[in-house]
Protein backbone atom coordinates (compact mmCIF):
# COMPACT_ATOMS: atom_id res chain seq x y z
CA UNK A 1 0.00 0.00 0.00
CA UNK A 2 1.54 3.29 -1.13
CA UNK A 3 0.49 6.28 0.96
CA UNK A 4 0.35 9.82 -0.26
CA UNK A 5 1.78 12.33 2.24
CA UNK A 6 0.24 15.82 2.22
CA UNK A 7 0.93 18.82 4.45
CA UNK A 8 -2.41 20.58 4.90
CA UNK A 9 -4.13 23.30 6.92
CA UNK A 10 -7.50 22.54 8.50
CA UNK A 11 -9.98 25.25 9.55
CA UNK A 12 -11.24 24.62 13.07
CA UNK A 13 -12.71 26.87 15.75
CA UNK A 14 -11.64 30.08 13.97
CA UNK A 15 -8.00 29.06 13.45
CA UNK A 16 -6.07 27.11 10.82
CA UNK A 17 -4.36 24.01 12.21
CA UNK A 18 -1.32 22.49 10.54
CA UNK A 19 -1.53 18.77 9.82
CA UNK A 20 0.04 15.89 7.93
CA UNK A 21 -2.30 13.51 6.10
CA UNK A 22 -1.00 10.12 4.97
CA UNK A 23 -3.65 8.35 2.91
CA UNK A 24 -4.28 5.70 0.26
CA UNK A 25 -7.54 4.51 -1.36
CA UNK A 26 -7.44 1.06 0.26
CA UNK A 27 -6.84 1.92 3.94
CA UNK A 28 -8.83 0.14 6.69
CA UNK A 29 -9.52 3.30 8.70
CA UNK A 30 -8.11 6.64 9.83
CA UNK A 31 -6.01 7.28 12.93
CA UNK A 32 -6.47 10.90 14.02
CA UNK A 33 -3.39 11.84 16.08
CA UNK A 34 -3.78 15.10 18.02
CA UNK A 35 -0.96 16.83 19.86
CA UNK A 36 -1.17 19.93 22.09
CA UNK A 37 1.64 21.81 20.37
CA UNK A 38 2.80 23.32 17.12
CA UNK A 39 5.49 21.44 15.24
CA UNK A 40 8.57 23.67 14.82
CA UNK A 41 9.28 24.74 11.21
CA UNK A 42 11.37 22.13 9.44
CA UNK A 43 10.82 19.47 12.11
CA UNK A 44 9.72 15.92 11.31
CA UNK A 45 5.92 15.74 11.51
CA UNK A 46 5.61 11.99 11.07
CA UNK A 47 6.74 9.77 13.96
CA UNK A 48 7.20 6.06 14.58
CA UNK A 49 3.66 5.68 15.92
CA UNK A 50 2.15 6.99 12.68
CA UNK A 51 4.47 4.78 10.62
CA UNK A 52 3.48 1.63 12.51
CA UNK A 53 -0.21 2.44 12.14
CA UNK A 54 0.32 3.01 8.44
CA UNK A 55 2.07 -0.36 8.15
CA UNK A 56 -1.03 -1.92 9.74
CA UNK A 57 -3.21 -0.43 7.00
CA UNK A 58 -4.39 2.83 8.56
CA UNK A 59 -4.33 6.29 7.09
CA UNK A 60 -3.03 8.84 9.60
CA UNK A 61 -3.85 12.49 10.18
CA UNK A 62 -1.45 14.16 12.63
CA UNK A 63 -2.78 17.53 13.78
CA UNK A 64 -1.13 20.32 15.78
CA UNK A 65 -3.82 21.72 18.06
CA UNK A 66 -1.84 24.92 18.63
CA UNK A 67 -0.72 27.44 16.05
CA UNK A 68 2.89 28.65 15.80
CA UNK A 69 1.82 31.98 17.30
CA UNK A 70 0.20 30.32 20.32
CA UNK A 71 3.16 28.03 20.87
CA UNK A 72 5.61 30.93 21.00
CA UNK A 73 3.48 33.66 22.58
CA UNK A 74 1.01 31.84 24.82
CA UNK A 75 2.10 28.25 25.60
CA UNK A 76 -0.49 28.05 28.39
CA UNK A 77 -3.08 27.70 25.63
CA UNK A 78 -2.34 23.98 25.70
CA UNK A 79 -4.14 23.85 29.06
CA UNK A 80 -7.32 25.35 27.62
CA UNK A 81 -8.97 21.95 27.29
CA UNK A 82 -12.44 23.21 26.24
CA UNK A 83 -10.84 25.13 23.37
CA UNK A 84 -8.70 22.15 22.31
CA UNK A 85 -11.80 19.93 22.39
CA UNK A 86 -13.61 22.34 20.04
CA UNK A 87 -10.64 22.18 17.69
CA UNK A 88 -10.74 18.38 17.67
CA UNK A 89 -14.45 18.54 16.89
CA UNK A 90 -13.71 20.93 14.04
CA UNK A 91 -11.10 18.56 12.62
CA UNK A 92 -13.55 15.67 12.86
CA UNK A 93 -16.16 17.72 11.03
CA UNK A 94 -13.60 18.50 8.32
CA UNK A 95 -12.83 14.77 7.96
CA UNK A 96 -16.53 13.99 7.55
CA UNK A 97 -16.75 16.34 4.56
CA UNK A 98 -13.72 14.98 2.67
CA UNK A 99 -14.66 12.61 -0.17
CA UNK A 100 -11.75 10.23 0.50
CA UNK A 101 -12.02 10.30 4.31
CA UNK A 102 -15.66 10.80 5.27
CA UNK A 103 -16.63 7.13 5.12
CA UNK A 104 -13.65 5.90 7.17
CA UNK A 105 -13.88 4.77 10.77
CA UNK A 106 -11.79 7.08 12.96
CA UNK A 107 -9.61 6.18 15.92
CA UNK A 108 -8.47 9.09 18.11
CA UNK A 109 -4.96 9.17 19.65
CA UNK A 110 -3.89 11.92 22.04
CA UNK A 111 -0.99 12.93 24.26
CA UNK A 112 -0.38 15.61 26.86
CA UNK A 113 -3.27 17.94 27.58
CA UNK A 114 -4.88 16.81 24.32
CA UNK A 115 -5.92 13.67 26.20
CA UNK A 116 -8.40 15.68 28.24
CA UNK A 117 -9.65 17.42 25.10
CA UNK A 118 -10.00 14.14 23.21
CA UNK A 119 -12.08 12.65 26.02
CA UNK A 120 -14.39 15.66 25.98
CA UNK A 121 -14.77 15.50 22.20
CA UNK A 122 -15.47 11.76 22.20
CA UNK A 123 -17.90 12.02 25.12
CA UNK A 124 -19.94 14.60 23.20
CA UNK A 125 -19.99 12.63 19.93
CA UNK A 126 -19.29 8.92 20.56
CA UNK A 127 -20.55 7.94 17.12
CA UNK A 128 -17.61 9.80 15.56
CA UNK A 129 -14.85 7.61 17.02
CA UNK A 130 -14.42 3.85 17.09
CA UNK A 131 -11.62 3.94 19.68
CA UNK A 132 -9.72 6.38 21.88
CA UNK A 133 -6.10 6.09 22.99
CA UNK A 134 -4.38 8.28 25.58
CA UNK A 135 -0.59 8.16 25.81
CA UNK A 136 -0.09 9.23 29.41
CA UNK A 137 -0.85 12.94 29.41
CA UNK A 138 -3.59 14.77 31.30
CA UNK A 139 -6.90 12.94 30.85
CA UNK A 140 -7.89 14.28 34.26
CA UNK A 141 -8.33 17.70 32.68
CA UNK A 142 -11.41 16.39 30.86
CA UNK A 143 -13.29 16.49 34.14
CA UNK A 144 -15.13 13.76 36.04
CA UNK A 145 -18.40 14.02 34.10
CA UNK A 146 -16.91 13.56 30.57
CA UNK A 147 -14.76 10.69 31.87
CA UNK A 148 -17.76 8.94 33.39
CA UNK A 149 -20.02 9.53 30.37
CA UNK A 150 -17.49 8.35 27.77
CA UNK A 151 -18.71 5.32 25.78
CA UNK A 152 -15.86 5.05 23.26
CA UNK A 153 -13.55 2.07 24.02
CA UNK A 154 -10.55 3.71 25.68
CA UNK A 155 -6.93 2.67 26.16
CA UNK A 156 -4.65 4.35 28.69
CA UNK A 157 -1.01 3.58 27.80
CA UNK A 158 1.03 4.94 30.70
CA UNK A 159 4.70 5.06 31.57
CA UNK A 160 5.88 3.17 34.63
CA UNK A 161 8.21 6.10 35.42
CA UNK A 162 5.58 8.79 34.89
CA UNK A 163 5.43 11.03 38.01
CA UNK A 164 1.73 11.60 37.29
CA UNK A 165 0.85 7.90 37.52
CA UNK A 166 -1.53 8.24 40.53
CA UNK A 167 -3.40 11.06 38.79
CA UNK A 168 -3.68 8.97 35.61
CA UNK A 169 -5.05 6.04 37.58
CA UNK A 170 -7.62 8.25 39.27
CA UNK A 171 -8.84 9.49 35.87
CA UNK A 172 -8.91 5.93 34.55
CA UNK A 173 -11.03 4.78 37.48
CA UNK A 174 -13.77 7.23 36.41
CA UNK A 175 -14.24 5.36 33.13
CA UNK A 176 -17.21 3.00 32.79
CA UNK A 177 -16.74 2.24 29.10
CA UNK A 178 -14.69 -0.63 27.65
CA UNK A 179 -11.23 0.24 28.87
CA UNK A 180 -7.67 -1.00 29.18
CA UNK A 181 -4.78 0.13 31.39
CA UNK A 182 -1.44 -0.77 29.81
CA UNK A 183 1.80 0.00 31.63
CA UNK A 184 5.02 0.60 29.67
CA UNK A 185 7.51 0.03 32.52
CA UNK A 186 10.51 1.80 31.00
CA UNK A 187 8.63 4.94 29.91
CA UNK A 188 8.29 8.28 31.67
CA UNK A 189 5.70 10.94 30.86
CA UNK A 190 7.46 11.77 27.56
CA UNK A 191 7.97 8.16 26.40
CA UNK A 192 11.57 9.06 25.50
CA UNK A 193 13.18 5.87 26.83
CA UNK A 194 14.56 3.44 24.22
CA UNK A 195 11.76 1.21 22.99
CA UNK A 196 8.98 3.14 24.75
CA UNK A 197 7.54 4.70 21.60
CA UNK A 198 7.58 1.35 19.80
CA UNK A 199 5.78 -0.28 22.73
CA UNK A 200 3.12 2.42 22.66
CA UNK A 201 2.74 2.10 18.88
CA UNK A 202 2.06 -1.63 19.20
CA UNK A 203 -0.52 -1.05 21.91
CA UNK A 204 -2.24 1.65 19.83
CA UNK A 205 -2.31 -0.53 16.72
CA UNK A 206 -3.78 -3.49 18.59
CA UNK A 207 -6.48 -1.32 20.20
CA UNK A 208 -7.55 0.17 16.87
CA UNK A 209 -7.71 -3.29 15.32
CA UNK A 210 -9.76 -4.53 18.26
CA UNK A 211 -12.47 -1.89 17.77
CA UNK A 212 -12.98 -1.39 14.02
CA UNK A 213 -16.45 0.14 14.36
CA UNK A 214 -17.75 3.15 16.25
CA UNK A 215 -20.00 2.31 19.21
CA UNK A 216 -23.68 3.13 19.13
CA UNK A 217 -24.58 6.04 21.43
CA UNK A 218 -25.30 4.66 24.90
CA UNK A 219 -27.25 6.25 27.72
CA UNK A 220 -25.25 7.17 30.81
CA UNK A 221 -25.30 4.19 33.16
CA UNK A 222 -25.69 1.66 30.37
CA UNK A 223 -22.08 1.70 29.18
CA UNK A 224 -20.24 -1.58 29.37
CA UNK A 225 -17.96 -1.94 32.34
CA UNK A 226 -15.83 -4.85 31.21
CA UNK A 227 -12.12 -4.23 31.56
CA UNK A 228 -9.42 -5.90 29.50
Amino acid sequence: MKLRHSLISIPSAQVWLEALLCHAPDVRGLALIVQPLATPPGAEREDDVARMLQAAGFATLTVDLLTDYEETRDPDTRFNVPQLALRIEGVRDWIAHQPNLGALQVGLLASGTACGAAIRAAARAPEHYNALICRGGRPDLAGAKPLASLTTPTLFAVGGQDPGLPMLRQAYDHLVTQRSWQLVPEADDRFDAPGATASFARLAKDWLLLYPYAPAPTAVGEAATAER
